[in-house]
């Protein structure tokens, strides 16, 4: 069985993150979405909100992906998850830059390969910084992020229907 792990924050998890997953699931028989606990980083959304938004947004994939929250390095939690390959999505060539710095660490540590996808061209300009600056403003999220991490950021921010 092929097995990948699509780790992040995802605060929030977005539809690009989706596309990510989805296309992943051509690939590999099954992603175990790894949402990562990071105390050291400022977060909006608790590690468990994160993971119960990203278990909304697969549902229809119950079967293949499963999403769970992680607090060690990225490596040793797909030693208990006996996952081999790690899938990254990158936007733009800084993005690049970056991943390819913890893909060779990764290696390093653990053998373990990543794979780099870019979202679909009509995910790409996406990223969460963008989708919690929409939303602090009570803006509209429509084709960014899915229904239900919309209620909930529009909970966070205190916005209306």
């Amino acid at each position: 069985m092929r097995k990948a792990v699509y780790p992040g924050t995802f605060d929030p998890p977005h539809l690009g993150h989706l596309d990510i997953v989805e296309r992943s699931l051509k690939i590999f028989d099954q992603v175990i979405i790894a949402v990562a606990k990071r105390p050291r980083k400022s977060l909006l959304f608790p590690l468990e909100e994160r993971i119960k938004m990203f278990k909304e947004m697969t549902k229809h994939l119950e079967d293949r992906v499963f999403v769970k929250g992680f607090d060690s390095l990225l490596v040793d939690f797909m030693k208990r998850e006996k996952a081999g390959v790690i899938v990254r999505g990158v936007r733009l060539f800084t993005d690049f830059e970056y991943e390819l710095q913890i893909a060779l660490t990764n290696f390093k540590l653990a053998q373990v390969e990543t794979v780099f996808m870019m979202p679909s061209q009509e995910y790409i300009h996406i990223s969460s910084t963008i989708v919690r600056d929409i939303a602090s403003y009570c803006g509209n999220l429509e084709g960014l992020v899915h229904p239900f991490v919309e209620k909930c950021l529009k909970e966070k921010f205190g916005c209306g229907s």
